[in-house]
């Protein structure tokens, strides 16, 4: 008997990979939607890289269907993303742009969907920001628009008239700098005790999801990391 059944949306990437992880350890059912397979999932839905964002709802939706068929949800966790920087002089620009808003946005708004129609009574949408976001990006303008557009979107699903079933919650995460693999290899003289672990992030969904010490709702939530010890802040 599972403890529950929760959606990570991004499933494939790093922090996705430790939260499903981490999850199935705490006997949940956890299914997974990314452009790969993830192994440990209970289920996965394959997304098509170059489909539409309306393809990719129709697609998804048809396969949840099929999957949870009445079932509801404990907790949609979207953790898709990426980075790219550039000014708007960047050659790379307006592709950056383009990029971010696919990784970041389009994934959030299909975790959001998904979330009104199969989030339980109570359930939890967790959506993935940037403290970065919450002033000027100067440097990475594409990431920044794409991250502070989620902020937007977490505070909107907040409200009582955002669309999701009575009494659930939507937050969204806002991370300085993740410890993945990825971030080691290209920043290899860091910090990395001002870097959050993904474990940390694994254990604070598992929290929320039973509504222990659960934020306000639509709070975003920096995760400020300091010699290796991270404190949470709500905006």
């Amino acid at each position: 008997m599972a403890a529950g059944k929760i959606l990570v949306y991004g499933g494939k990437g790093a922090l996705g990979s430790t939260c499903i992880s981490f999850l199935t350890a705490q006997k949940y059912w956890v299914g997974s939607i990314d452009l790969t397979r993830n192994e440990v999932a209970n289920a996965n839905v394959i997304v098509e890289r170059d489909a539409t964002i309306l393809e990719q709802e129709s697609q998804i939706l048809k396969e949840l269907e099929s999957v949870l068929g009445s079932e509801k949800l404990d907790a949609v966790i979207c953790v898709a993303g990426g980075w790219a920087g550039g000014s708007s002089s960047s050659d790379d620009f307006v592709k950056n742009t383009d990029l971010m808003l696919k990784q970041s946005v389009s994934s959030s708004v299909l975790a959001s969907s998904i979330a009104s129609k199969y989030l339980k009574p109570g359930g939890i949408l967790v959506l993935t920001g940037a403290k970065a976001a919450l002033g000027p990006t100067p440097g990475m303008i594409g990431y920044g628009l794409a991250k502070a557009a989620i902020h937007h979107l977490t505070k909107s699903l907040a409200d009582e008239n955002g669309g999701l079933p009575t009494g659930a919650q939507a937050f969204s995460i806002l991370p300085v700098t993740l410890d993945t693999p990825m971030n080691r290899k290209w920043m290899p003289k860091a910090d990395t005790s001002t870097w959050t672990p993904l474990e940390f992030v694994a254990e604070l969904f598992s929290k929320w999801i039973k509504n222990e010490e659960r934020p306000p709702n639509g709070s975003l939530v920096q995760l400020n990391t300091k010699e290796n010890k991270t404190t949470l802040e709500f905006e």
